[in-house]
C-alpha cells in the first residue's frame, strides 16, 4: 500500500511525512476541494518533504472543470511554475460542459507535465459515464486516476473503484480517495483492491486533535487490511 496526504501547507506536509506518508499532494483552499497553491508554497512543501514525491494540483479556480482558453494558458503556466519549483507529479483534468472528458485540453496538460508523473484528478467523478471516462483518461497515458468511484466517498463508490481496478490491469494506477477515515479505511482497501489510498485527515468528531496522529491511524488501518 502506498498513501497520498493531501496537504495545503508546509506543516501539514511534516505532519504527513511524521506519519508515514508516501505522497504528498499539494492544493491551497481544500475547503472548496482545492486550487493550484502558490509557488512560494511549492517550494516550501518541497523543502518540507524530503524524500518524498509531492504532486501539486493544477486547478485555477472552484467550481466545475470546463475552462476557457485564458484558463488553459493559466494552467499551462502554473505547470511550468510547480515543476520549476520541484514538484515531482502534477494533478490534471478537464471536462466538456456535457460533462465527458475533454481529451484535447488533457492532452495538452499532460504534454506540458511530461516528464512528471501525472494524476487526472476527481473531475473524473464528475462525468456522465465513469466507464466511457475510463477509457479516455486511460488513452491520455496519465499514471494513476483519484476517483471516489463517481460517489461522494470512496466506501460509497466502492464497486466502482473495483471494477476500475481490475479493468487496470496494471496499466494505470487507480487511487481510492473521499471521506477515507480510520474507521472506514479498510474497508476500503477490502472492497475495492486498490494499493493507493489517498486522503485529507481532516478534523471529524472524535478524531485525535493532532493532524500526525490522525494520519497514522488511517494509514495503520488500511495497513491492516492490506495485509
Amino acid at each position: 500500500m502506498r498513501y497520498e496526504v493531501c496537504a495545503g501547507s508546509a506543516d501539514a506536509v511534516r505532519a504527513a511525512v511524521a506519519a508515514g506518508a508516501d505522497r504528498i499532494e499539494l492544493c491551497a483552499s481544500l475547503a472548496v476541494g482545492g486550487v493550484t497553491p502558490a509557488p512560494a508554497t511549492i517550494t516550501a512543501a518541497v523543502a518540507a518533504a524530503g524524500p518524498l514525491p509531492v504532486h501539486v494540483l493544477i486547478r485555477p479556480r472552484p467550481g466545475d472543470f470546463a475552462y476557457s482558453k485564458p484558463e488553459l494558458a493559466t494552467m499551462l503556466s502554473s505547470i511550468a511554475a510547480a515543476r520549476r519549483a520541484g514538484a515531482a507529479g502534477l494533478v490534471i483534468g478537464a471536462l466538456t460542459p456535457d460533462r465527458q472528458v475533454d481529451v484535447p485540453v488533457c492532452q495538452i496538460l499532460v504534454a506540458a507535465a511530461r516528464p512528471a508523473s501525472v494524476t487526472f484528478h476527481r473531475a473524473f467523478d464528475e462525468t456522465a459515464d465513469p466507464r466511457a471516462a475510463y477509457i479516455q483518461v486511460l488513452a491520455l497515458g496519465v499514471d494513476r486516476l483519484l476517483t471516489s468511484g463517481g460517489a461522494d466517498t470512496a466506501l460509497a463508490g466502492a464497486d466502482l473503484i473495483a471494477d476500475l481496478v481490475r479493468q487496470s490491469a496494471g496499466q494505470l494506477t487507480v487511487l481510492a480517495g473521499g471521506g477515507v477515515t480510520a474507521a472506514n479505511a479498510a474497508q476500503i482497501v477490502a472492497r475495492t483492491g486498490v494499493t493507493e489510498l489517498h486522503f485529507s485527515a481532516r478534523p471529524r468528531p472524535g478524531d485525535p486533535p493532532h493532524l500526525t496522529t490522525r494520519i497514522a491511524a488511517i494509514i495503520r488501518a488500511a495497513s491492516t487490511a492490506a495485509g
